[in-house]
């Protein structure tokens, strides 16, 4: 199976995995609730990051719980052990073999925690070291590049999410529109194909995103590094403007994660400014025409909740980011020098 063909079965992947979710879901929804954690701490490493970044969003802003990105290597270099009994620790792996993310579980385990791996493998160490186990099901990912997991991994989020607290009748009725949004975003393949073979020659680039879409900004730029080889640094566009914005320069590549939403504004002011003050080009992932034309842009589906966005329009860049490889004569299903299980220390 080409890489291709993973990102096309994403909405296949979403509906597996909405299929099963109850069974997984439900034993763990019924301890977080009695047990009532106090913060969540999460460890992850490459793509399962991004969806970790998208995880403090979501926790914060629909469940009120604080939660911070694990630093493994406290635990597997320097032996510390941060005190973890009162918290919901997940470990993301994709593989779940990584044995830095292994380690943060084994400790929160011995201290009580309650403890999930979100996993494509449930039969792996990870799986094994956790009391929970969410199986993302999206098949045998064979292509380097994470595409099917990452969506998986984002929409495993959300259905922890909805185990923390209740979930509306319509929030259910949202999450079980996402297979067939994803499916639609996927018509977005020739726009993508187009607007990247203009872009061959591009070797470096800045990529925004601003609260929800920091995570997709994240991930959009780790796919830019590992397949088309384009030196692509990640921003918050918050902290663009306290330092980076010195980087903007006439012809300078910005791609900006762009949807409708609470961020939009503050963005907008800084995509005009980099675009007339410095000459940057903008490639703007935007649900609103009026972003796109501002210089050039890639459509995404409109009037999703921005809680949901990141699951669907994370889509249309990695189509975008595949064409692209292949527009700068690169293979996207051998990645220079990277293997698709990286174990850490």
């Amino acid at each position: 199976m080409s890489l291709r063909d993973e990102i096309l079965e994403q909405p296949a992947a979403a509906r597996r995995l909405l299929a099963a979710a109850d069974s997984s879901i439900e034993p763990l929804a019924h301890e977080l609730r009695a047990r009532r954690p106090a913060f969540a701490l999460i460890a992850a490493r490459g793509s399962s990051d991004n969806a970790a970044l998208y995880a403090q969003y979501l926790f914060a802003v629909r469940n009120q719980l604080i939660t911070a990105l694990a630093t493994p290597s406290t635990l597997t270099l320097y032996g510390a052990r941060p005190r973890m009994a009162d918290a919901l620790v997940i470990g993301i792996s994709q593989s779940g073999r990584s044995p830095d993310i292994i380690a943060v579980l084994d400790e929160a385990h011995s201290q009580g925690a309650v403890t999930v791996a979100i996993t494509n493998d449930p039969r792996s160490p990870l799986a094994a070291a956790a009391a929970h186990v969410i199986d993302l099901r999206a098949g045998p990912e064979l292509a380097t590049a994470a595409t099917k997991t990452y969506t998986a991994q984002l929409l495993a989020v959300l259905l922890l999410s909805h185990a923390l607290d209740s979930p509306t009748a319509e929030d259910r009725e949202q999450v079980a529109r996402l297979p067939a949004l994803i499916e639609t975003a996927l018509a977005s393949e020739a726009q993508a194909r187009t607007l990247a073979e203009g872009h061959a020659a591009r070797q470096r680039a800045v990529v925004l995103g601003r609260g929800y879409g920091y995570a997709t900004a994240r991930e959009w730029a780790l796919k830019l590094q590992e397949l088309a080889q384009v030196s692509a640094v990640p921003f918050s566009t918050a902290d663009f403007e306290h330092g980076p914005l010195a980087l903007a320069e006439p012809g300078l590549p910005v791609m900006v994660v762009a949807p409708r939403g609470v961020s939009l504004d503050a963005q907008l002011a800084l995509i005009r400014r980099i675009q007339l003050e410095h000459g940057a080009r903008v490639l703007a992932l935007s649900d609103a025409a009026s972003v796109r034309q501002l210089d050039e842009g890639l459509a995404v589906l409109a009037n999703l909740p921005d809680w949901l966005s990141p699951i669907v329009e994370i889509v249309p860049a990695q189509l975008y980011t595949y064409y692209l490889t292949i527009a700068r004569g690169l293979d996207p299903e051998s990645p220079r020098t990277i293997t698709k299980v990286t174990k850490t220390r």
